[in-house]
């Protein structure tokens, strides 16, 4: 008899519920942020003199003055990469990424879908302005895709959202290695040796199994300054940060000294023997996961809509669209997100699927994986955030802002009519080899 994982019989982690459910929920408010920032530039005015507006905190004789723009991109952003760091390391220790063949078939598909739409881009922009903006094409935007898949309904499957987020997880460790690696100009030398002393000390306190907030807390600010001040872009702080947060299941001592506790304060309902119990609980769960409960509502919820509302604000006068129309730059970012992301991911996962390496749960069919690649085209967050990096001339950044508008609502578009028309179709995809096991569980003894 056939054993299935967890996953495949349909069975989601409480840990991957939960994020889900706040990518839906933020979804929302991108794109109120969205729509928001549109209104102001183009009804309102004052927008781009807003976020313009510097912002100086000194120090002693030290002082680091920014644009309220980049106190967003470059400041509060980085805890959005501290929670994508913080879900990769949960992710392949407890979560829907442990296992070689269970992580081959995203990060295959998500290397297709990273590849593809960059090459597509770059056939169209090789030798030009634009050339160096290839990145913006290659994100996909994991708080609207999830929102999207919300309105597709029982076509979408609850084991394809999961095969879609690990894809958007390795998605973003692909873009942030573009960012640290294609996107820094001018590097100084010592600065970026503190931060990388900086992260030693990190990685020393982890192992020594030191887990004091305020010291990593204090230890991760110096970090990000000497990352800023190194020219190499601070969203490699957030995410090597989060990679450093323990993630593990509760161990049978830790389950049996709440039950232990938990009895104690049945008997005896006091304000100290509650504290204990408290304490008990606290330190059975790991400190990833009581991190990203504190850390994930504020990036959903305040963080990135923030970042949309300070990044997403295009003027859209009649030049400017006409502009757009005749823009390799465009048609490049719009053409990579919808075409490329739709091959490349379709691609990837055929690849991984056809010689074995990876597998999928067996009960998804074809007409839900292509579904599934094309919403994947929709990417607004890193894409605007790579195209403040990569580009410099107003008229390119307008360009390159209408196409990724243009481009995430084609493919979402495009995403949701292949569910409609194909979801329930092309046959299921057969996974290769023998099936896996699931983890045993934690028991607490009798």
């Amino acid at each position: 008899m056939a054993v299935t994982t967890l996953t495949e019989r349909g069975e989601l982690s409480r840990a991957a519920r939960s994020f889900l459910a706040t990518e839906s929920g933020s979804a929302v408010l991108l794109l109120v942020a969205a729509v928001a920032a549109l209104l102001w530039a183009n009804l309102v005015g004052g927008y781009e003199d807003f976020w313009h507006t510097p912002v100086a905190f000194s120090v002693g004789g030290a002082d680091l003055t920014l644009d309220l723009r980049h106190w967003v991109n470059d400041g509060l952003m980085v805890l959005f990469f501290f929670s994508v760091g913080l879900e990769i390391s949960r992710e392949m220790v407890l979560g829907e990424l442990r296992g070689i063949r269970a992580l081959a078939a995203p990060t295959i598909a998500a290397i297709g879908g990273l590849v593809v739409p960059a090459g597509i881009y770059l056939l169209l922009n090789a030798g030009g302005p634009g050339a160096g903006a290839w990145g913006i094409a290659i994100s996909t935007d994991t708080a609207v895709v999830i929102g999207v898949l919300a309105l597709v309904g029982p076509r979408c499957p609850d084991q394809l959202r999961v095969f879609l987020l690990a894809l958007a997880i390795v998605d973003d460790i692909g873009a942030v290695a573009a960012i640290a690696v294609f996107y820094t100009d001018d590097v100084d030398v010592v600065a970026l040796l503190l931060a990388g002393a900086l992260f030693l000390a990190l990685l020393a306190l982890r192992f020594a199994r030191i887990w004091r907030t305020p010291l990593y807390v204090v230890i991760g600010v110096l970090m990000w300054w000497a990352t800023l001040r190194s020219g190499v872009h601070p969203s490699v702080v957030g995410v090597a940060m989060g990679l450093l947060v323990n993630a593990y299941a509760p161990r049978p001592e830790d389950i049996q000294r709440v039950q232990t506790a938990g009895r104690s304060f049945l008997v005896d309902p006091s304000a100290q023997r509650a504290m204990v119990a408290q304490a008990a609980v606290t330190e059975a769960v790991s400190p990833n996961e009581r991190l990203q409960m504190r850390v994930q509502p504020w990036t959903g919820y305040v963080i990135v809509p923030l970042f949309v509302l300070a990044n997403a604000g295009v003027l859209l006068s009649g030049e400017t669209i006409a502009a757009a129309l005749t823009s390799t730059i465009t048609l490049g970012i719009i053409a990579g997100l919808t075409v490329g992301k739709l091959i490349g991911v379709t691609a990837g996962t055929w690849l991984a699927l056809r010689t074995g390496i990876g597998r999928v749960p067996d009960t998804l069919r074809w007409g839900q994986l292509v579904g599934g690649a094309g919403l994947a085209g929709i990417g607004f967050t890193v894409a605007l955030f790579v195209t403040d990096l990569a580009l410099d001339e107003e008229a390119l950044v307008n360009q390159a802002k209408i196409g990724i508008l243009a481009g995430s609502i084609l493919a979402g578009v495009i995403g949701w009519t292949i569910f409609r028309v194909a979801g329930e179709r092309g046959g299921q995809c057969a996974p290769s080899g023998l099936p896996v096991l699931p983890p045993r569980p934690w028991r607490p003894p009798d």
